[in-house]
């Protein structure tokens, strides 16, 4: 009873404050009246003010390279649509429950008001609203001008002040837009519940539908919801949702009343449940289906001074602005990055590998994975399966420190000596040791000598030898490396490298130091494919990009072209690619392929720290690193299991070598193989190292007899088994192929081999002072 006392006040209230409303509209209409009420009436209705129209906050859409959507960013879940991509249906349904006279009445219905006062006073409760839908509209627009809560809380309330302010509005948006007009932005305004701001984000978020295709069942449960839509939300739980029923009966009654839809169409709709199909409304990077990818484009946003003056300018753009950004992202190579990765290294693992995949030619981001899921680990933990940070990415774009690149970076200096002049065979002898004392200079003039740092081959064993560029680089060796970065100068590496833009992950300037060639300095996979992809488009060096275009809210196409240069000559692109096409052949990516040709280099940090595998094709480029979390010198990758796997020692060719040639096998399934541009051997042909030839002989004749024993052995164990003749050819065959490092026989019928090492940076001993333990 005292509800219903308390509603009837209410209800008494609203009808003094109709009246007022009434009588005011009324003032130009009566008769007979003083001069008073016609000079009232006149100021009432001269010179409306237009109420604030601010663009709405509009929902960010962020598109893959084919225009599925991959995520989104919003403060309020709204896509805003023109009248005719809203159903008819959905249209009638607002219209009947809301305000049925709608097309008939201006800015205020007197009769729908005394209609909609007496019929909830009888109902004792809120059945039919009694401000027409322009006066909701007008609602809607001061909240949305609102900056602040308070200012929101103001904008709701309701007195007579405001009521005729809100009246005045009315009149004029009834001046400037026709009917329809105001009928599309109320329903592009509206809030529908479960954070569904305006019809198409409602019809998609209740049903999974767009809002040209509802039914009728569906107009009418989100015809119903608006009135109250914070205890009609379906995703608060049952009561809500009967609650939500309820009011779409009574839409269906109030259409059946207005003649909008026949007596059996309502009963038969009334007669079925809600048939929800609520969808994730879940904004930003960690409801995406490829949140690295998605990390790295939110912050091309909120670092571009394009999108805003400031960083809260540029979040509010991201958040409100309405844009749709248009990606490069490839799902297929996508997928195909994560499987192979997913395949060798678990998230809960310590270590973690991370892999970018960048297009030749327009430095395009097809695909950005990692071990780890995207988000906060339970609990809190510092480490878990999960991390924050964008593990293929820079700090500029949410990655972390990254690890040291290792033996990849002997590219440059291989790249730099081709510029030079340097040609195909020529080379020098190595020592088995080196240090360098003297002879490296930085970009300022500097000499940066280290004469404490000894340098060492593969496993420490200190072997030298004539090395020719081939040569050395396929077996990876550290002090070929050395001494050829002295030769051609150590800041010519440092500006190679930069032309590839080679950046350090934490954006800290390259450390210069005559060990730049062992890939000393912190990188991110990222980074790492673009330059690796610029030897694959020639020597043409891309940005990379994850941003094609950018349409603007009202439709406005906005091209981001690839921002490219010429790092190399194309001439001395093809050369590298020659050489590091070997790694694959004779070095230390021997026995693994993808089945077309293909280019790169292993890298192995100093003290298995992290190991990398950057490689290419003419039409996409690959960097993987693999490294622990925990802390890379801290936690070396040696006698560690990963992904349930033990590995004596992780090298470039060990674990991120696989990695590599699974994703790059599944992401180039549909694009037809290219091949590199031969060399100019009139140019890079004829060079000449002295000793090379004998030791090369030397090399096959140790080879020929290992074979002659391996056959041996083979023949002697088919004796003492009584095995056929065709079993011994067979066995000779692996035999044969084991030694030549070909494709292994069946695992029954090895003969055990043991691999060639890189030649690499893990033999490396170098002070802290140049790579400092963390």
């Amino acid at each position: 009873m005292t509800n219903r006392l308390a509603y009837a006040g209410a209800l008494g209230t609203a009808g003094a404050l109709g009246g007022v409303l009434i009588a005011t509209m009324a003032l130009p209409l009566v008769s007979g009246v003083g001069l008073g009420a016609k000079e009232a009436a006149s100021s009432f209705t001269k010179e409306l003010p237009i109420p604030p129209e601010d663009p709405l906050p509009e929902m960010t859409r962020v598109l893959d390279r084919h225009g599925k959507q991959i995520a989104q960013f919003y403060t309020q879940n709204r896509e805003s649509v023109p009248i005719n991509r809203i159903a008819p249906v959905m249209r009638h349904a607002i219209v009947a429950i809301e305000d049925a006279r709608f097309y008939e009445h201006g800015a205020l219905d007197v009769r729908g008001t005394f209609r909609a006062l007496v019929t909830n006073a009888q109902a004792g409760g809120i059945r039919q609203g009694g401000s027409s839908l322009t006066q909701q509209l007008v609602k809607n627009l001061l909240v949305n001008h609102a900056e602040t809560d308070q200012e929101r809380q103001l904008a709701r309330v309701q007195n007579v002040e405001r009521k005729i302010t809100e009246l005045r509005y009315a009149l004029a948006l009834e001046r400037k837009y026709t009917k329809d007009q105001i009928l599309e932005r109320y329903l592009n305004i509206a809030y529908f519940g479960a954070g569904a701001f305006g019809i198409q984000a409602a019809a998609q978020r209740f049903f999974g539908v767009d809002a040209s295709r509802l039914t009728l069942l569906q107009a009418a449960t989100l015809a119903g919801a608006v009135r109250a839509p914070y205890t009609t939300d379906p995703s608060l739980g049952a009561p809500q949702r009967q609650a939500l029923r309820e009011r779409r009966d009574l839409v269906l009654e109030r259409m059946e009343q207005l003649g909008a839809i026949r007596p059996a169409a309502a009963r038969a709709a009334k007669s079925k449940p809600l048939h929800l199909d609520m969808q994730s409304a879940g904004g930003g990077c960690g409801q995406s289906r490829y949140p690295y990818f998605c990390l790295y484009v939110q912050h091309e946003i909120l670092t571009n001074p394009a999108f805003g003056y400031t960083a809260a300018d540029r979040e509010r753009t991201l958040r409100r602005g309405g844009l749709v950004l248009r990606t490069t992202l490839d799902p297929v190579a996508q997928r195909s990055a994560e499987r192979a990765i997913a395949a060798r290294v678990a998230p809960t693992d310590h270590e973690v590998a991370a892999e970018a995949m960048v297009e030749p030619g327009t430095g395009r981001i097809r695909a950005l994975a990692a071990s780890k899921h995207y988000g906060n680990n339970p609990g809190g933990r510092k480490n878990g399966p999960n991390t924050t940070y964008n593990l293929p990415a820079n700090q500029a774009h949410g990655g972390g420190q990254g690890f040291q690149a290792g033996s990849t970076f002997k590219a440059f200096t291989l790249a730099t000596a081709l510029s030079q002049g340097w040609r195909f065979g020529e080379g020098f002898e190595t020592p088995g040791r080196f240090v360098p004392r003297e002879g490296y200079t930085d970009c300022s003039g500097k000499p940066v000598n280290d004469p404490r740092a000894r340098i060492l081959n593969a496993g420490g064993e200190g072997t030298g030898g004539p090395y020719s560029l081939e040569l050395g680089t396929w077996k990876s060796v550290n002090i070929f490396f050395m001494k050829l970065e002295r030769r051609v100068g150590l800041c010519n590496v440092v500006k190679t490298a930069r032309r590839l833009g080679i950046e350090r992950a934490d954006g800290a300037p390259l450390r210069q130091v005559p060990t730049f060639t062992l890939g000393v300095n912190e990188m991110d996979p990222t980074t790492v494919a673009a330059a690796f992809a610029a030897f694959g488009a020639r020597g043409r060096y891309c940005r990379p990009v994850a941003i094609t275009e950018i349409v603007e809210r009202d439709g406005t196409r906005v091209p981001v072209p690839p921002s490219c240069s010429r790092a190399l000559e194309p001439q001395v692109a093809d050369a590298v690619n020659h050489v590091l096409q070997g790694v694959f052949t004779r070095g230390t990516m021997h026995g693994q392929s993808i089945g077309r040709p293909a280019a790169g280099k292993t890298g192995t940090n100093n003290g298995y720290t992290s190991a990398w595998f950057a490689g290419y094709t003419p039409d996409l480029a690959s960097a993987v690193s693999v490294g622990d979390m925990r802390g890379s010198y801290r936690y070396p990758l040696t006698g560690v299991t990963i992904g349930g796997q033990y590995y004596g020692s992780v090298q470039g060719a060990s674990l991120p070598g696989p990695i590599w040639v699974h994703s790059m096998i599944g992401a180039l399934r549909k694009t037809q193989p290219s091949g590199f541009v031969r060399p100019d051997l009139a140019r890079f042909g004829g060079g000449f190292t002295p000793g090379l030839k004998e030791m090369l002989e030397a090399a096959r004749k140790k080879a020929r007899d290992a074979r002659r024993r391996a056959e041996l052995r083979a023949h002697g164990r088919l004796r003492d088994r009584n095995r056929s003749l065709p079993d011994l050819f067979q066995l000779l065959r692996g035999a044969q192929q084991a030694l030549n490092g070909e494709q292994a026989p069946p695992a029954d019928q090895q003969i055990p081999v043991p691999p060639a090492p890189e030649i690499g940076a893990p033999g490396l001993a170098e002070p802290p002072r140049l790579i400092p333990r963390r």
